[in-house]
């Protein structure tokens, strides 16, 4: 099978519309991520796989004084819980623990390099809000992000925060996106790697290629981010959902979330 590189909205043959949300009759919009896969996603299965990730739940074996046997409970399976729907934090010390609430607990030592680290962070994402000047990543110019406009560009400011970031980058930027979650990119070592072929000559960086796939999908993130809001009760950016959508599929979890998804979905009144 022949692999093309596709950018853009597209729809299922015989739609006849030029895009937009689906309407009744029509066939739906899809999602067309390069670094997520060859195949288009379309925005039913996008829906499921983010419902998944919200509601998807774990067993664990717990112990404790009261229950020496032990019991199996239900617990999250991701992060949503207690990253997308936390409250904004305030703090240093709470941005930390947002981040430990996505990627797992630090050890002491650990704990203070995320902490150090937010700490060195800091002005650069302040120059980097000022630079965006109120436009989400996706609003911004291409010339934002490529090496010609350096220094100061958003691009070159996202890669001085990365490089700034310590031994714990993704504790790290999980904490700065949460406090700006339609400009900071939350990438890790994981989705990093699967953006770098999709790099462009000219790209500050590959925060670059996450701009060019929401700015080619803007209809379909419009649709999606409205159903999710109406299923779950909360909006997250189109920055998260484009994360969320591609870590799932880096990390082979997709099959999970989308049965879990579709289970939710169907148990929904």
């Amino acid at each position: 099978m022949s692999l093309q590189r596709t950018t853009g909205l597209r729809r299922r043959p015989g739609s006849g519309h030029d895009g937009g949300v689906r309407a009744a009759g029509d066939d739906e919009p899809v999602l067309v991520l390069p670094s997520t896969g060859p195949d288009p996603v379309p925005l039913t299965e996008a829906v499921q796989a983010v419902v998944g990730y919200a509601r998807a739940c774990r067993p664990l074996r717990f112990r404790s004084p009261g229950e020496p046997g032990g019991r199996w409970v239900l617990v999250p399976a991701y992060g949503w819980s207690r990253f997308d729907v936390a409250a904004p934090s305030t703090t240093g010390d709470a941005d930390v623990l947002l981040g430990e609430g996505l990627h797992g607990r630090l050890d002491r030592e650990g704990w203070h390099d995320v902490r150090e680290a937010l700490d060195r962070v800091g002005p650069v994402v302040d120059d980097l809000v000022r630079q965006a000047d109120d436009r989400a990543l996706w609003e911004l110019p291409a010339s934002e992000l490529s090496v010609l406009e350096e220094p100061g560009s958003v691009g070159a400011l996202l890669r001085a925060v990365h490089a700034a970031a310590g031994a714990h980058p993704a504790h790290v930027l999980a904490a700065v996106h949460h406090r700006h979650p339609a400009l900071v990119p939350h990438l890790t070592r994981t989705t990093r790697r699967a953006l770098l072929p999709f790099l462009e000559e000219g790209d500050s960086g590959v925060e670059a290629v996450v701009r060019r796939e929401l700015a080619a999908n803007a209809d379909a993130f419009d649709a999606l981010e409205a159903e999710l809001a109406r299923l779950l009760g909360v909006r997250p950016t189109r920055l998260r959902l484009h994360d969320v959508l591609l870590w799932l599929a880096t990390t082979l979890r997709r099959p999970h979330a989308l049965e879990a998804g579709r289970r939710e979905l169907v148990a929904q009144p």
